[in-house]
């Protein structure tokens, strides 16, 4: 067993596993994380093919977790904790003080033999776009964006708002914003910040109306963020999966 960095030829590899877990993930993450955190790109290889693959970044001193995945045949003989100690190591050589994941029920001892504490659950929302009189996305500087977001994440993440800006739709109001991005047809909703319910919902009815009528929309929001549940609800929203926030 021999760990390594990920290599382009890895990447249909990694979608493929990771396909089998039901996650979502674009090329365009890979890309991103190659980008600006090439050391959290980490491959496990048997005879030269990879058989187990973990992301990290990192924004100021916070580290993410991002995918921890490996071959169904060869769970339960360590490969994923070995991963994780590696990928641990390298986030806090680069100075993370705090890391965060989630994680399922079933991949929840893995990461507390490493540390990690359950502080809250995410639940992903589905729900549908409803059209209508278009919503004008407003003008809004990245230095806009990355205050309110700090307030709400405690780092710096210019890196990865840069670049969901680029790639989606930005709804801003007096007090908030909300990002859109396209995800195989659908619109994932996120990052969404906003100082009061009013706000929030200016955000998330002119996020629907982006959309376009019928177009799928989902996003993750924490369960002991009531606010955005109830809002979610009233807007036909509808739970479809959860995992475990963790943090070390």
């Amino acid at each position: 067993m021999k760990i390594d960095r990920f290599r382009h030829e890895d990447l249909n590899p990694f979608l493929h596993l990771a396909s089998e877990e039901n996650w979502i993930c674009g090329r365009w993450e890979f890309a991103f994380l190659l980008r600006h955190f090439p050391l959290g790109c980490l491959a496990v290889r048997m005879d030269d093919a990879p058989v187990a693959f973990i992301t990290s970044i990192k924004y100021g001193k916070s580290g993410w977790i991002g995918n921890l995945v490996v071959r169904k045949d060869l769970r339960g003989k360590g490969i994923g904790s070995t991963l994780m100690q590696r990928a641990l190591a390298d986030l806090v050589d680069a100075g993370a003080r705090t890391v965060w994941l989630t994680a399922s029920e079933a991949g929840k001892h893995i990461y507390e033999r490493s540390g990690f504490a359950v502080i809250d659950m995410v639940k992903r929302w589905f729900g549908i776009g409803t059209g209508g009189l278009d919503a004008h996305p407003g003008d809004v500087s990245i230095a806009d964006v990355l205050a309110m977001d700090n307030c709400g994440w405690g780092d710096m993440r210019e890196s990865i708002l840069t670049e969901l800006l680029e790639r989606g739709t930005v709804m801003v109001c007096n007090g908030g914003f909300l990002i859109g991005q396209p995800a195989d047809g659908s619109m994932q909703l996120g990052p969404w910040g906003a100082v009061g319910r009013n706000a929030a919902r200016q955000l998330l009815d002119g996020a629907r109306i982006r959309a376009g009528d019928g177009t799928r929309i989902f996003l993750d929001a924490p369960v002991r963020n009531i606010d955005a549940a109830v809002l979610l609800h009233s807007r036909g929203f509808t739970l479809g999966g959860s995992a475990l926030l963790m943090y070390l």
